[in-house]
């Protein structure tokens, strides 16, 4: 039986013109009635999709009309149907950020890949950093620091040298970026359960922001972080082409 498909693209004229094709083909439901998305582009749009509709509980399915495309299957036309009904699923579980502000507010947000801090201006950031409550380092000088799940693993994380995660490893990597001090520290990988603290020191001389994924909140003083345990997203994957074979061989790419 044929499942309501709920297509979404980029803006890019590609996708576009993939999207009236898709239409075409497949129909369009309303998103209130659908029971799977289709989204048309690249990871960038990939992570909009899971951002925009994160509280739907609908499962997911990409297809590549952009640059990486680490998040999605390959574009073709024909028998959607069938590679949406033997697709596999990869659970998401999305790092909650806790941000306070020199100006005293309060900004939650979601982060599919990572959340990281990055100093605002020339000076290094000097930033603590605690676990569960309990401080492993009582300074970090960096010019940041992130903390990413095993499907962001391979993104920035790992440009920024940290390691590759297997999916459902049920850690995450803790990775400095440009670290200074203590010169010898490269990070850490934790139990997924981890509470992870960051509190900026000299936050007015040393200003610093915090990301998760693309949303940004900046001249930060504290964020915490942890792993959701109940906002989750499923990825749907062909089985040949599936997330945990393409982060798996990341390891072995040269």
């Amino acid at each position: 039986m044929r499942q309501r498909l709920h297509f979404v693209a980029s803006k890019t004229e590609e996708a576009q013109a993939a999207l009236a094709l898709m239409r075409e083909r497949y129909g369009d439901a309303p998103i209130d009635e659908a029971e799977v998305i289709v989204a048309l582009g690249g990871d960038g749009f990939m992570l909009q999709t899971l951002h925009r509709h994160n509280t739907r509980g609908l499962p997911v399915y990409g297809m590549k009309l952009g640059t990486v495309g680490f998040l999605m299957n390959q574009y073709q036309v024909d028998t959607l149907d069938e590679r949406i009904a033997r697709a596999q699923p990869t659970v998401l579980r999305p790092l909650v950020m806790e941000v306070q502000t020199e100006s005293g507010s309060s900004v939650t947000a979601t982060a599919f890949n990572e959340v990281s801090l990055l100093r605002q201006t020339k000076q290094a950031a000097h930033v603590r950093v605690s676990l569960n409550g309990a401080v492993k380092l009582e300074e970090l000088v960096c010019d940041g620091i992130l903390l990413s799940s095993p499907a962001g693993s391979t993104a920035y994380n790992l440009s920024a040298h940290g390691p590759i995660l297997p999916l459902g490893s049920s850690v995450l990597a803790m990775t400095p970026i440009s670290p200074f001090r203590p010169r010898r520290w490269r990070g850490a990988i934790l139990p997924s359960a981890t509470q992870v603290r960051f509190e900026v020191l000299d936050h007015y001389k040393r200003p610093v922001s915090a990301t998760a994924d693309s949303y940004e909140v900046r001249d930060i003083v504290e964020v915490t972080v942890h792993e959701s345990r109940e906002r989750v997203m499923n990825l749907l994957f062909d089985p040949e082409h599936n997330l945990e074979d393409r982060i798996l061989n990341e390891q072995f790419e040269v």
